[in-house]
């Protein structure tokens, strides 16, 4: 199911967001990737001519399940249809320079999504791993987050409607990289679907 709505979550691992050199925000810091971005397992990463420092972040996905408006914090993980490994590609240069993220954030192919799993009982147990040519670059936590999943989705909720097939994507640990022409990079979670992406040839939009 394509989803008409993919929002993600900035800084929600404080590793992450001092290599960045910035900290966690107070509140969960909302942007989108549109759904053209979306692709899946073995299709490649597209690096646009438009930047010279494309990164890798794998992240933990939330896939919503059933209809999601003003939840409770208590009631959220009963709309959650299962979550998913991904990929929020991102341009770094251009996140830099452009003031606000669409650009950096919303290439073609910037999104890709493995197979979901189902939410294990304690979403504290989840772990993400990303490696790059089979080396690991990234292994995060969800009891690492700032912002733990119930209460993202009962915050997202609580501004827009979610409905089934969105996703949420919950921020990206530690370890963030380049990716080169050629570079496969792999993202994962523990004891779930894995998605593999050949990284494209430069030069492309």
């Amino acid at each position: 199911m394509q989803p008409t709505t993919i929002v993600c979550v900035g800084r929600n691992y404080v590793a992450h967001a001092r290599e960045l050199g910035t900290e966690v925000p107070e509140k969960p810091l909302l942007f989108f990737k549109p759904p053209s971005a979306v692709i899946g397992d073995g299709q490649p990463i597209v690096l646009p001519s438009a930047s010279e420092r494309v990164e890798h972040e794998g992240e933990i996905a939330v896939i919503i399940g059933r209809r999601a408006r003003n939840v409770s914090e208590a009631e959220a993980l009963a709309v959650v249809g299962g979550v998913a490994p991904l990929n929020d590609v991102t341009a770094r240069d251009l996140q830099r320079t452009d003031g606000q993220w669409a650009r950096a954030k919303g290439f073609d192919t910037f999104c890709p999504i493995g197979p979901a799993m189902p939410l294990p009982p304690d979403w504290r147990e989840l772990e993400v791993i990303c490696r790059v040519n089979d080396e690991v670059r990234q292994h995060g936590r969800a009891s690492e987050m700032a912002f733990g999943i119930p209460y993202l989705i009962a915050y997202v909720s609580r501004i827009m409607t979610l409905e089934p097939g969105d996703v949420l994507a919950t921020g990206t640990p530690e370890g963030v990289g380049p990716l080169r022409p050629g570079d496969v990079v792999e993202g994962g979670l523990v004891g779930g679907g894995r998605v593999r992406k050949p990284g494209g040839a430069q030069g492309g939009r």
